[in-house]
This record gives structure tokens, sequence and C-alpha cells, in this order.
């Protein structure tokens, strides 16, 4: 088993891989509060608009990862206000994580 002194540029490689999933995350986050506020805009038309819909299939799959965790329905305030919760504190925390490296 070679040492970690031998692999070249494993922090740089490990930098990077936090640096893109918390980039990953930051998207999520943008796409969530977009969402809200196209939402907000559109009111009762909000399911007719093809922009809210992209946001909505982009935010699906962890809506309904997180809906299961929390025996809630994909839809309810309660799943979107811990998703923001949640993805804010791994940005969060990716962000402290990375500049301890």
């Amino acid at each position: 088993m070679p040492s970690s002194a031998s692999i070249p540029n494993e922090g740089a490689s490990l930098h990077f891989m936090i640096s893109a999933l918390r980039a990953v995350v930051e998207m999520l986050l943008y796409c969530l509060v977009a969402q809200w506020l196209l939402g907000l805009l559109c009111g009762g038309q909000k399911t007719q608009n093809l922009i809210y819909q992209l946001f909505a299939l982009v935010n699906r799959p962890w809506r309904k990862c997180l809906a299961m965790l929390l025996r809630r329905q994909e839809n309810s305030l309660l799943v979107s206000i811990a998703g923001f919760v949640v993805l804010f504190t791994l940005w969060i925390g990716l962000a402290i994580f990375r500049n301890k490296l």
C-alpha cells in the first residue's frame, strides 16, 4: 500500500472534490430559492410555467428523499424549509472543511 506522501496532488484532488460538491449543493440551493420565488410570482398558475417545472424537476429527487425521512408529502412546506436548512448547513460545512485543508 503506497504511503500518502507518494501520491501526487492528493490534497489538491480532495480540495477539488469538495469544491465540486459544494458547487452542486450551491446550485441546488439556487434552484430551491428560484422555484420558491417563481411560485410566489406565478401564483396559482405555477404548474403551467415551464421554468417552474424545470426547477421542480431539479429539486424533485432530493425533496423525495427528504420527504421520506420526514414522513411528509413531497410538496409540504416543512420539506422545503428542512431542505433549505440541510442544504445551507451542508454548503457551510463544506466551505469550512475545504478551508481547513
